[in-house]
């Protein structure tokens, strides 16, 4: 139920579905929709056992005619925007992503955002640009380029290479939402933007825990955002000691002030975020 609650998210709001029966995707599309949903995209991408098990998000991928019919089902279900987020194929040796983009197309399906890699690949190697590429020359409807795009020079040289329309951020933005400013500032002006100061991060963070705090409430609230505070912090000159620390509390407040403590200590120095030596690349 968690889930269903939109509560203060900017619009458009987009709920995605994983499923392999048309019928029960179509009931999910719809029930979304009553409850505010303005887009409705499909998972045929991700590549976790306990999904593709089931038949369910890149394992459609081995099933053209199934993944024509649930979104021609669900486009026909909706009077909103239907998408499909799509992996490049089941393994190395059987990439489908283009005849699969051009079902897609054919079924009504507004837009694709095509993760470059095959489910058996996970997040393990490069992503296969190439591809993307591919699939956009393939369909006239916009195509979202995802995978390791991690810097704002990434981000262009992708577009550039793909032809695509727009960049999805995945695990690049987790501690660090700022990867959107930064990218859009360097697209627009190809100059690059400083790192956030101490004092910049130091009330995004405050507020981050607060609200998420309070959705989840104490129990489960503390222990979910754990990951938040070690991909934020992790990185950070001293923070895979901090991390160890923080693992062990127990009370929402107790966190909060952690967090910020460390925060003012790391950036008595100079105001800036310091990351240690080991964890750049």
């Amino acid at each position: 139920m968690r889930r269903l609650n939109h509560d203060g998210e900017p619009a458009p709001v987009a709920v995605q579905l994983a499923g392999a029966e048309p019928h029960m995707l179509v009931e999910a599309a719809r029930f979304n929709v009553e409850r505010g949903a303005q887009i409705i995209d499909i998972n045929m991408g991700c590549p976790a056992k306990k999904v593709c098990n089931v038949a369910c998000g890149s394992a459609l991928l081995k099933d053209e005619s199934l993944v024509e019919r649930i979104l021609a089902a669900v486009v026909a279900a909706v009077d909103v925007p239907v998408t499909l987020k799509f992996r490049t194929g089941w393994d190395p040796g059987h990439r489908n992503a283009v005849g699969i983009a051009r079902r897609a197309r054919d079924a009504g399906i507004a837009m694709l955002t095509l993760h470059g890699r095959t489910r058996a690949c996970g997040f393990r190697g490069e992503a296969e640009y190439e591809t993307i590429r591919a699939v956009k020359t393939a369909v006239d409807i916009p195509v979202v380029a995802n995978g390791d795009i991690d810097t704002p020079e990434k981000a262009r040289d992708v577009l550039a290479f793909t032809g695509a329309d727009a960049v999805m951020i995945g695990r690049a933005a987790q501690g660090r939402p700022w990867i959107f400013r930064e990218i859009d500032h360097f697209l627009r002006t190809g100059a690059k933007l400083a790192s956030p100061t101490i004092d910049e991060l130091r009330p995004l963070l405050a507020t981050h825990l607060d609200e998420h705090h309070r959705f989840y409430g104490e129990f489960v609230g503390v222990r979910t955002a754990r990951k938040h505070i070690i991909w934020y912090t992790a990185r950070l000159a001293g923070g895979a000691t901090f991390c160890e620390h923080m693992n062990r509390i127990e009370s929402c407040a107790e966190q909060v002030r952690a967090v910020d403590e460390f925060l003012l200590e790391h950036g008595a120095q100079d105001g800036r975020l310091h990351y240690a030596a080991a964890m750049l690349h």
